[in-house]
């Protein structure tokens, strides 16, 4: 498989290592970009394997809270001018307002319901498109219930830049649970706890752990010693409640949690434009095109 520079910028951009190392490690895994990170960091030539997403594409993420009932959502723009225009926040709102009131399962059911103008979601985006100038979408979303003994967390950062939805168990106090979701907000976990990592991620972490073990030289009788210890440092990296608190670093997410007599039941976070790629335009190129018109 030929391998682009385009491919080799990309591994870059998610391990920190050289240009050159990347560049083998592609050719030495056939272009692979997941065997080619692990390849990386057996010969500890990467960083930790927290894979950024790139943030590319603009917009805001909201959440909306009635009474049991909360929605999260994206919506996208192209450009963070438009994602600050008033008609723009006043769109989501209206989209927030919709999704909580009639709890479709997708987006493409979304799109599909009437609203209550008349029109259907995807005509009232349109209309938006028209008035704003800028392609528009409804990215993702989702409806989250609760019981009366549990509590939402809600919180957006940076005006919506990142939004997280936390539900808390065995408390009504919305504070905990939103101290919580500014925790995932800043730390961005992957799971609540080391019960919900699949048995395939544990081995394949534990056999990167151990190649490397073996290429620092580590004799064989203390590697599988060594790999367990590190899995710790793995799960804690990825797991909510084995994380040092952010607002108190000497306790974990779980002491915190417990201590207010409270389990998190679950949590989404959304982070406007992640995993999307961008268009890579020459900017001179583009305002040249457009004068030329």
């Amino acid at each position: 498989m030929a391998i682009t520079a385009q491919m080799v910028k990309e591994l870059r951009e998610k391990t920190g290592a050289g240009m050159m190392d990347c560049k083998k490690a592609l050719t030495e895994t056939n272009g692979d970009m997941e065997k080619a990170i692990d390849w990386l960091r057996e010969k500890g030539m990467a960083k930790a394997a927290k894979k950024a997403d790139r943030i590319a594409a603009e917009g805001t993420t909201l959440i909306e809270v009635d009474g049991n009932v909360a929605v999260i959502l994206e919506v996208n723009s192209e450009t963070d001018f438009v994602a600050k225009n008033e008609g723009f926040k006043t769109l989501v709102k209206e989209l927030a307002d919709h999704l909580l009131k009639h709890k479709p399962a997708t987006v493409e059911e979304a799109l599909q319901q009437k609203m209550d103008n008349g029109a259907t979601v995807e005509e009232h985006i349109n209309a938006a498109i028209a008035k704003i100038g800028e392609k528009i979408t409804l990215r993702r979303f989702a409806v989250v219930e609760k019981d009366d003994n549990a509590a939402f967390g809600a919180y957006l950062h940076m005006g919506g830049r990142i939004a997280v939805l936390t539900v808390l168990e065995g408390t009504t106090n919305s504070d905990i649970a939103k101290d919580v979701a500014m925790h995932i907000a800043a730390i961005n976990p992957k799971y609540v706890s080391r019960d919900e990592v699949s048995a395939e991620e544990i081995a394949r972490e534990r056999e990167v752990l151990k190649q490397q073990a073996l290429n620092e030289g580590k004799p064989e009788n203390i590697v599988e010693k060594m790999v367990e210890g590190r899995l710790g440092k793995f799960f804690e990296d990825i797991c909510l409640l084995e994380q040092s608190f952010v607002k108190n670093p000497d306790v974990k997410v779980r002491q915190f949690v417990e201590s207010n007599g409270a389990t998190v039941k679950s949590f989404i976070r959304y982070e406007v434009g992640e995993g999307i790629e961008k268009r890579q335009d020459n900017f001179a190129e583009e305002v040249m095109s457009q004068v030329r018109k």
